[in-house]
């Protein structure tokens, strides 16, 4: 059994209210470190980052989803959903965030970032 004591889980929404390919924005003040983007595959898995791409700041949550990956819409960089790192030749990374998926409903961690 997994005991999760460091965790503050928040509700975001059930997993079908997050668009497939897409993502939903959890808006943060700057104090708080800036937008959240919570992404949905193909394949029904999860992800959270910083909505702030590495290369300029452009929003990930409005970039193209495809497998676990994120293109941002500025200038087209790759990050890895799991890992928030850009994908060579492009260098640079993201925060992550712990997410969860209980009873078809998605939970983040946003107290801390992986």
């Amino acid at each position: 059994m997994k005991i999760e004591t460091h965790m503050n889980w928040r509700y975001v929404c059930r997993l079908d209210e997050l668009p497939v390919l897409g993502a939903r924005v959890i808006e943060r003040s700057d104090e708080e470190g800036g937008n959240v983007a919570v992404f949905r595959n193909d394949q029904d898995v999860v992800f959270a980052l910083l909505d702030k791409c590495p290369h300029k700041g452009g929003p990930l949550s409005q970039g193209i989803v495809f497998g676990e990956r994120v293109a941002c819409p500025l200038h087209n960089w790759t990050i890895e959903l799991k890992s928030g790192e850009a994908v060579a030749p492009d260098v640079g990374c993201t925060k992550r965030f712990p997410v969860k998926i209980e009873s078809a409903s998605v939970f983040i961690d946003l107290s801390t970032h992986a």
